[in-house]
């Protein structure tokens, strides 16, 4: 064999070996008077010794209700000041910290909130079109008639504090605001004491992938896992203290919270939301008015700003760097990045939520056409190898599953340990599913996914998990959910439908049974109903073949990507 696709990223940077909390308060007190946290939408500007007064605060408050190190604490909210606090707060107090997206609907949140066991849940009133006081409400009921804090739940056993945003009151609901109280000497120096016992690896953060058996696989990664995380990715685009970052990312994903947030607290950089989802024009608006420097964004939301008819009129020459990820990057979108928006040092990154999330990321120096065509090189400290069928590393630039090992791996799908074993074998290798190919220079190409996860605008979905769904209408007999390609989203869902009745089901009504059960994003968007899918002799499905019937159908070409 020749050279095989084996790299390590060698590095003389030490990794951090310390737990967030006590990260945090060096960090505090290094950058005292620089910006911290700047929230647009809710005029909340905060320099880093603001930030720990808050965080201090809401841990003690925290404490203060008698939840313990390692008991979870949901957080159901939009990008926002509270987002940043809880985040903060909770690894203070050694709580893990369940990241709920502000999609879900009634049946994911409980899945979510009982996989987990969340004695405690924060949550924003609402988002959009979802009411999250009324869905919560739905699920127990008993909130209505309780005192705050001693919440009985059949349907959510584990739950017993239900924290909520903002200035309302709300029937057996505590107020997050009153958990902001000035706390007691006494309270400051039980909350040191407490971290004085936290170790870097214990469990500080849950986050749900979808999974292939249908129900979403709960990440579990350590203080370790993503404080050093987000120092290196905030390496590669070359942070340094002073930085500000536009985060319109959201937050519960990795990209917001551990590549954001993390990656702005181990530089002394300013995290700026520009507003509490992505807005093209809030974007534009944050980076001219705060001289933002640096700037996050999955593809479609690059063009989006590209696209805005107001994009001429904004001075946003401070940009110098950031990152795109989340989906394929296409080609021609990169160069426009780097021409017109300034930013010459922008990076591309790899990686999945079970490795904190980034292993591979092009450096700022990296010759445009390596930052267009592949993901860039490993990240320090890690390892990664890409393997044939049987488990052998294959010769540079012949594609394989990419498997990673290293301080990023998870600790496990939480309370699922079957799953662990698949994913992450017996020498520490997490298996991530991707066909990945590594040429001489050490540059990494993803050019396909060996499970046939769809990911729709840098979300990532499982068709399974949708099937499963489905399954459950009455009307249905049998489906099956692939990815087509799209303009817009990278890919779009498509359902192709066994109705057990012929005619007896519309496009409309599989969609009413899905809203406000899944998430908006998970819908599919095309819907046919058919009477036998496309097998082989064996009784396999073919997925592929329903997948380039839909393209003949709708018209659609793969989009070009790097």
């Amino acid at each position: 064999m020749g050279n095989p696709s084996y790299v390590h990223g060698a590095s003389d940077k030490l990794l951090i070996g310390q737990t967030i909390g006590r990260f945090f308060d060096e960090a505090c007190a290094r950058h005292a008077e620089r910006d911290a946290l700047v929230v647009r939408h809710q005029d909340v500007r905060l320099s880093y010794v603001a930030l720990k007064h808050k965080v201090d605060a809401l841990a003690c408050g925290l404490m203060r209700l008698g939840l313990e190190p390692g008991e979870r604490v949901g957080i159901w909210s939009q990008n926002n000041a509270e987002w940043a606090l809880t985040q903060f707060a909770t690894a203070k107090a050694g709580l893990v910290l369940v990241n709920i997206n502000p999609a879900y609907r009634r049946a994911e949140l409980e899945y979510a909130l009982n996989k987990v066991g969340c004695r405690a849940l924060v949550l924003s009133p609402s988002f959009k079109t979802s009411d999250y006081l009324e869905m919560i409400g739905d699920l127990a009921p008993e909130l209505g008639h309780c005192e705050p804090g001693l919440l009985r739940s059949h349907a959510l056993p584990a739950l017993e504090f239900v924290i909520r945003m903002g200035a309302g009151r709300t029937p057996g609901m505590l107020n997050l605001d009153d958990l902001l109280a000035a706390p007691t000497r006494d309270e400051l120096t039980a909350l040191a004491l407490r971290g004085e016992k936290l170790q870097f690896d214990d469990p500080i953060n849950i986050q749900f992938t979808s999974g292939t058996t249908g129900h979403p696989k709960g990440a579990t990664l350590s203080h370790h896992n993503i404080l050093n995380n987000g120092y290196f990715v905030g390496e590669a685009i070359r942070l340094v203290p002073g930085d500000r970052l536009c985060i319109p990312v959201p937050l519960y994903h990795c990209f917001g919270m551990v590549m954001g947030n993390l990656g702005c607290l181990t530089h002394g950089a300013t995290m700026v939301y520009p507003a509490e989802a992505f807005d093209p024009l809030s974007v534009l608006e944050a980076v001219s008015d705060e001289k933002c420097t640096a700037l996050y964004g999955v593809p479609t939301m690059f063009i989006a700003a590209l696209d805005h008819p107001r994009f001429a009129g904004f001075d946003i020459a401070s940009l110098r760097t950031g990152i795109m990820a989340g989906s394929p990057c296409p080609i021609e979108v990169m160069k426009r990045v780097i021409e017109r928006m300034n930013m010459r040092e922008v990076t591309i990154a790899y990686g999945m939520t079970e490795t904190s999330p980034v292993s591979f990321q092009s450096g700022t120096d990296d010759p445009i056409d390596r930052r267009v065509s592949t993901v860039g090189r490993i990240q320090p400290h890690l390892e990664v190898k890409i393997v044939d069928n049987e488990g052998r590393i294959v010769p540079r630039g012949m594609p394989g599953e990419l498997c990673t090992r290293g301080y990023s791996v998870m600790l496990g799908y939480w309370g699922d340990e079957a799953r662990t074993k698949e994913a992450i074998d017996a020498a520490g290798w997490m298996h991530t599913g991707d066909l990945a190919v590594i040429d001489e220079a050490g540059y990494c190409n993803i050019v396909g996914r060996i499970k046939d996860m769809v990911i729709r605008g840098g979300e990532n979905i499982y068709p399974r998990e949708i099937e499963e769904f489905l399954y459950s209408h009455p009307g249905i007999l049998d489906v099956q959910v692939v990815g087509v390609p799209d303009e817009k989203y990278g890919e779009e869902l498509c359902a192709w439908i066994i109705p057990r009745e012929e005619g007896a089901l519309t496009e409309a009504d599989v969609r009413a049974f899905c809203q406000g059960q899944i998430a908006h994003y998970k819908i599919p968007r095309h819907i046919r109903f058919v009477d036998s899918f496309p097998m082989t002799v064996t009784g396999k499905i073919q997925k592929f073949m329903i997948r380039e019937k839909m393209k003949q159908e709708l018209g659609l070409q793969e989009s070009r990507t790097a």
